[in-house]
């Protein structure tokens, strides 16, 4: 799908959130940064032009078996969640899945992920189970007719099914991502990408994981991430 680039909104989202993400990270540390930067990007999909236009409804599951990658804090941010809000029986349940799904996909490549279908562990009821803090892989996935969704989901070995997206909110949810990493990468932290099963696990599993994060080490002893290429490189500012 061919889309114009609005470069004052890109260029606008990538100065302002690397600026607030810096200045958050200085003021209160990269975890509770983080947090604040989902509201925001949240609020920026929801102001786009076009959000209203999105086929992404509760209940429709098509995406959460499709495999995701997440940053580092991304995963201890879920945890923190989980660690709080969930029941002990619901924690062993993750957990469990978690830890199965890992199995299941350990030495695959990326497009070997991309033609499995897997449940999300996080999925329950229908409905996502961190939803608050839901990855950004997650919060910019969407589309503007399910068809192509559950094309995907019915046809996972077909890798050229072209998925009808909301230009306005592709752009400002990968806009605040780029800009988001660019500031934690600044301060000093990984921002590699992990895939979710194995990071949960690695983070539930590894003593000092998330000491290891905040120290600005690689968090995960047994995993290795994958370096995102920033889409919007040459839009954004020099410092």
């Amino acid at each position: 799908m061919e889309f114009t680039l609005d470069l004052s909104l890109v260029r606008g989202i990538l100065e302002r959130e690397r600026l607030r993400t810096r200045d958050a990270i200085r003021d209160m540390g990269v975890r509770r940064a983080f947090e604040r930067t989902q509201q925001r990007h949240d609020a920026l999909i929801a102001a786009a032009p076009d959000y209203g236009t999105l086929a992404c409804r509760p209940g429709c599951t098509w995406c959460c078996h499709f495999t995701v990658d997440v940053r580092p804090a991304e995963v201890f941010r879920i945890l923190e969640f989980i660690e709080q809000t969930f029941m002990a029986e619901e924690r062993t349940r993750v957990r469990a899945e978690v830890h199965a799904n890992r199995v299941a996909l350990e030495g695959l490549g990326e497009e070997e992920r991309a033609t499995r279908n897997l449940q999300c562990p996080l999925l329950a009821e229908g409905r996502c189970s961190v939803y608050p803090v839901r990855p950004q892989t997650c919060r910019n996935y969407h589309a503007t007719d399910e068809a192509g969704c559950r094309q995907s989901y019915e046809e996972p070995e077909n890798l050229g099914i072209d998925p009808q997206f909301a230009p306005g909110v592709y752009q400002a949810g990968g806009a605040h991502v780029e800009a988001v990493s660019a500031a934690i990468r600044d301060a000093g932290y990984d921002v590699d990408a992990y895939e979710l099963n194995g990071a949960l696990d690695a983070a539930w599993a590894e003593p000092g994981a998330r000491a290891r994060f905040e120290s600005g080490l690689k968090p995960f002893l047994s995993l290795s991430g994958e370096e995102v290429p920033d889409e919007f490189d040459d839009l954004a500012p020099s410092s």
